[in-house]
């Protein structure tokens, strides 16, 4: 097979590593250790694909991402919605690690995502601080939750899990501050972020390790890839309304908690839901729309090196 003719889609489990290249070869499997995974990356630099795709697994990937990375490999991590959505569409709704791993490769041979930059170290660690920081957050409301409703044998040991809770998100948020410091990219993006009504440190955080792209796009594609793009459903002379959909919905939830306070305490965005509002606009669409504003005011402020303004507006 020629160099750079071939895709390869690998499935990443806990235990093994399932590999698949189009056009058809013999598949194959590899532990998810160290030693498999430099074995697995040798082969594919003498395979010399065209793309290698595998699913975004909850982290699960990054170190085979990473490795196929550091080796010059072209590597696309994608959304297992969208692979199982293409699965369907070409008939195979069987559902096996190497029957993932076949689908990945044709994937790539057919839709032909683009390879991204994988995040530094850094990045990376700012990122898995962030998402235990989101756990914390939701055990501490589960607990709260169960604490005015449990009998009184059990109250005591959940407000000890309620201290407990705390004290840890505390700390988390003290990793969360060295990490940035650490960086004076970060630090400045901190400040510009934090210089905006309605943007507070958990908010600057979360968008830092989750949307690292913010101020390298233009203001539809950051809008698209947070989700909060408006998506057309017409058909003939049907003419649906606009939707919502997909994105990145861990930043996609503390936009929408921002964007409330935004629209009572920061000017332009005030000034801007009124108007909507008045145009007759519902509550929830209006605040949609809010948010998208204000994430391509953020996204212009982080691009041209510019804290807030009130004329952003």
């Amino acid at each position: 097979m020629e160099p750079g003719a071939c895709f390869v889609g690998i499935d990443v489990s806990k235990a093994t590593l399932d590999v698949a290249v189009w056009p058809a070869a013999t598949p194959w499997t590899e532990a998810n250790t160290e030693t498999g995974i430099t074995t697995l990356v040798a082969r594919l630099q003498s395979l010399r694909p065209a793309l290698i795709v595998l699913e975004a697994k909850g982290g699960l990937e990054l170190p085979l991402a990473g490795a196929l990375g550091a080796a010059q490999l072209a590597v696309a991590v994608v959304n297992p919605r969208q692979v199982r959505d293409f699965a369907k569409a070409t008939g195979q709704l069987a559902k096996t690690d190497r029957l993932d791993a076949a689908i990945l490769a044709q994937f790539g041979h057919a839709v032909r995502p683009a390879p991204r930059a994988l995040p530094d170290a850094l990045t990376q660690e700012l990122s898995a601080v962030v998402a235990r920081r989101r756990q914390v957050v939701e055990m501490l409301v589960a607990e709260k939750n169960r604490l005015s409703a449990a009998p009184p044998p059990v109250r005591p040991e959940i407000r000890r899990h309620i201290r407990f809770l705390e004290s840890a998100l505390a700390r988390l948020d003290d990793t969360l501050a060295d990490t940035i410091q650490r960086s004076p990219l970060w630090r400045a993006n901190d400040q510009l972020l934090r210089s905006t009504p309605g943007i507070g440190p958990t908010m600057a955080r979360t968008l830092l390790a989750e949307l690292p792209e913010l101020g390298t796009l233009d203001r539809k594609q950051v809008a698209a890839l947070v989700g909060v793009a408006p998506l057309n459903r017409d058909s003939g002379t049907l003419r649906g309304k606009r939707t919502v959909w997909g994105g990145r919905a861990q930043i996609r939830a503390p936009l929408f908690m921002c964007t409330l306070v935004a629209v009572r305490h920061n000017p332009v965005l005030k000034a801007f839901y009124q108007h909507l509002r008045a145009a007759g606009k519902a509550p929830k669409v209006a605040l949609v729309a809010c948010m998208r504003k204000l994430l391509t005011i953020l996204n212009a402020m982080l691009k041209h090196r510019t804290p807030w303004r009130t004329s952003h507006a």
